[in-house]
């Protein structure tokens, strides 16, 4: 039984809210905070005021009792030696990694200061870049959108992700919805697109290995032979960009074949004739060609999705988010969208399709944002993943102030945003004041003038929402904050005071906060009680359609697209950078995550940064033979972007064509100082304005290799033109 005193102020004198004293006690519930489907639910041990073990909760239906192997590590990070525990100043030049320590009252005064005096310029001038360092709803999106909408700061769209796929679902089935991930147990047919399930939806692996020893059959859809794809019974390794005219040669062939719920297309959807006469533009062997893959594969696919419509069985799609990381991505997902509702498979409550379940929370991000804020104001909204672009603009109607002030929380934007090269380019800025949340002194701490501790999920309040699952989580804090660590609703209360702010929603605690993100729609006796709660939502949500679309229908055709000059159905949009075996750039490259690390987070946690080695890029061996490399070769990856220097290894994971890079790790432990998004674009996708990492063309060739960097220049024309030609 988890056991708290009274809340006391001694913890934190210039709160306006006090932060939990926790006594010695044997175990404390929690919740993972990390950009994974499966939001654990946690248990950590604690033993005179330390926190000792952090594991699974075993009475929680969908963790049970089971962590990967990056969290169950949790406590190596808390205490980490190179915890950020006191706010520092930097002493150095900008990138230089030097910094003094400093007093909380010190440098609250200097940042209030700098940000006031460019407010009263323009408040847009003032950037914030936060994404899913925590997926917390109280210390990711409450205090600080508060802090920003009442500065009137430039908007931020949250775009790194999931913008495009999600921005295709709720263009097909009116949001983030899916059937529920247990009942994939009882699929009989499941599709895997785009996702290495072992490493990065651990759980959900576990429904679909119970489905595969009760007789289902488990298909992976993915350019690289992933564990996952190992393990299941097919892998279609088809090429970057190319899933939606996969998804079109299978309605081709559920088409051909009458394999067809006429009923349920007739009564739940809408736009079906203009679908129908769109996927008979793609047979087999046209979709056969584009994907690179055998024409069987697609239509033994086909085959078996089709049969489970006739036999009456459950087939399921668990789509993640790897295939709408290309130009295309939207549509690739409105199309897969549209599969389940051809053959009914929304009748099962095993049946359907599953990207995210997020759109079926009741979040109310209205009482934790606050966007009354604004005052009527609307300020502009700048886009995370174009950072390096509007680092470096200047002035503009268009693009409106250029950007004096950035305060990053949650996100490492200098390793994960694309184009990185441009991206350090702009936080070098000297006229760029930058404030940094964090736990570590990681990339982008490196270039801040102020660095800030945060706290980390075991020392406070949150609660949470799953994008794998429905249940809802409460984070209790484990342990009293480390040295002068505060949490981000802390840093932001105190910030606002300092500022002059004294709107009462800024006393709000963090207790309060959590009651507030779900007002009366869940329990919070029953979360304080067991630590979650499930959502009330029908087994099969869809059998007799009711989809959140304005039709109340499945929409393969959306008159919403249509109204912004879009086209309303869905369609193969092609690559940015169409991938050829020809010119200066002949392969292509995505950049998968690496099993031991959360996108940059973990990586400077040194049991996992052992497991994982060091930074790698698969190759095939005809393409790896064709350039002269053996494993273990140190090689140059290289486009007009910039260079990565890494490790090569030769394996049968990559298939022919494309090479698979690796991360995402630190750039300052790397072998040169780079990243793989050093070679990545800035281009966005079709629908919801996401990133494109794989979306890209590189050349690799032997470090050692003699005028690599001629190589590079002389694609100069061929490159631009690539980038530059219209794709029809």
């Amino acid at each position: 039984m988890t056991v708290f005193t009274s809340l006391d102020p001694r913890m934190d004198p210039q709160a306006t809210t006090p932060v939990p004293v926790v006594q010695p006690v044997l175990a404390v519930r929690g919740a993972c905070p990390h950009d994974c489907p499966d939001t654990c639910a946690l248990v950590t041990t604690v033993e005179n005021g330390v926190a000792v073990r952090v594991q699974g909760n075993a009475a929680h239906p969908q963790t049970a009792g089971v962590l990967c192997a990056k969290v169950a590590r949790y406590t190596e990070r808390t205490y980490h030696p190179d915890r950020v525990l006191q706010p520092l100043r930097r002493s150095g030049p900008k990138g230089s990694g030097q910094f003094e320590p400093v007093s909380w009252d010190a440098a609250l005064a200097d940042i209030a200061a700098r940000l006031t005096s460019i407010a009263a310029r323009d408040p847009q001038a003032i950037m914030p870049y936060s994404y899913a360092g925590t997926m917390g709803l109280v210390q990711a999106e409450s205090m600080s959108a508060r802090f920003f909408n009442r500065l009137g700061a430039s908007l931020l769209d949250r775009t790194i992700c999931s913008a495009a796929g999600g921005e295709g679902f709720a263009q097909t089935l009116g949001g983030k919805v899916g059937m529920k991930v247990e009942f994939f147990a009882e699929s009989r047919l499941i599709i895997i697109w785009g996702s290495n399930s072992i490493t990065s939806n651990l759980h959900f692996w576990r429904y679909a290995q119970q489905a595969k020893r009760d007789g289902a059959k488990l298909v992976c859809i993915d350019p690289r032979k992933s564990e996952t794809a190992e393990k299941c019974h097919e892998h279609i390794a088809l090429l970057p960009g190319t899933d939606a005219a996969l998804a079109f040669a299978l309605m081709h062939e559920l088409i051909a074949n009458d394999w067809l719920d006429h009923d349920y297309i007739a009564r739940h959807t809408l736009g079906w004739e203009a679908l129908r006469q769109r996927a008979l533009d793609w047979p087999p062997e046209r979709a056969a060609d584009v994907c690179g893959v055998p024409v069987e594969q697609i239509r033994s696919l086909a085959r078996d999705y089709g049969q489970c419509f006739s036999s009456g069985e459950p087939a399921a799609i668990r789509l993640n988010y790897g295939m709408q990381r290309v130009r295309g991505g939207g549509n690739a997902a409105r199309a897969v969208a549209c599969l389940p509702a051809l053959i009914g498979a929304w009748r099962h409550r095993a049946g359907g399709v599953l990207l995210s379940a997020s759109g079926m929370f009741p979040v109310d991000r209205q009482a934790l944002q606050r966007p009354d804020l604004l005052a009527g104001r609307t300020p502009r909204t700048l886009n995370m993943s174009t950072i390096g672009n509007d680092l470096l603009a200047d002035t503009s109607p268009a693009f409106g102030p250029k950007v004096e002030a950035l305060i990053v929380y949650n996100s490492n934007p200098v390793a994960v945003a694309p184009e990185s090269g441009k991206v350090v380019e702009g936080f070098a800025r000297d006229d760029l004041f930058t404030v940094v949340l964090e736990h570590f002194q990681t990339d982008t701490a490196d270039y801040a003038d102020y660095i800030l501790p945060a706290t980390t999920q075991l020392e406070h309040w949150d609660v949470h929402y799953s994008y794998g699952h429905t249940d809802v989580l409460l984070n209790r804090p484990a342990v009293a904050p480390l040295g002068q660590a505060l949490p981000n609703t802390g840093i932001f209360r105190r910030l606002a005071r300092q500022m002059g702010f004294t709107d009462p929603c800024f006393a709000d605690s963090d207790e309060a906060l959590c009651r507030a993100a779900y007002g009366e729609r869940v329990d919070f006796n029953t979360l304080l009680d067991k630590g979650f709660a499930s959502l009330q939502i029908a087994d099969a949500p869809f059998a007799d359609g009711g989809f959140p679309t304005p039709s109340g229908k499945c929409e393969f055709f959306s008159a919403r697209l249509k109204a912004q000059g879009l086209d309303g159905l869905p369609d193969h949009v092609p690559n940015h950078e169409p991938w050829g075996r020809s010119g200066a750039f002949p392969l292509a490259m995505i950049s998968p995550p690496a099993r031991n690390f959360m996108n940059s987070t973990f990586v400077n946690v040194k049991s996992l940064r052992d497991m994982e080695g060091e930074p790698v890029l698969e190759l095939h061996a005809d393409d790896a033979a064709a350039r002269g490399i053996a494993s273990g070769d140190v090689v140059t990856v290289f486009n007009l972007r910039g260079e990565y220097v890494v490790r090569a290894e030769v394996s049968p994971r990559a298939r022919p064509g494309v090479v698979n890079g690796m991360g995402i790790w630190w750039r300052k432990l790397s072998l040169a100082g780079a990243n793989v998004n050093q070679l990545t674009s800035q281009h966005l996708t079709d629908l919801g304005a996401g990133p494109v990492f794989y979306d890209c063309l590189v050349e690799v060739r032997r470090a050692d290799t003699p005028g690599t960097s001629n190589a590079a220049s002389s694609a100069n024309t061929l490159r631009a033109s690539v980038q530059l030609q219209p794709v029809a």
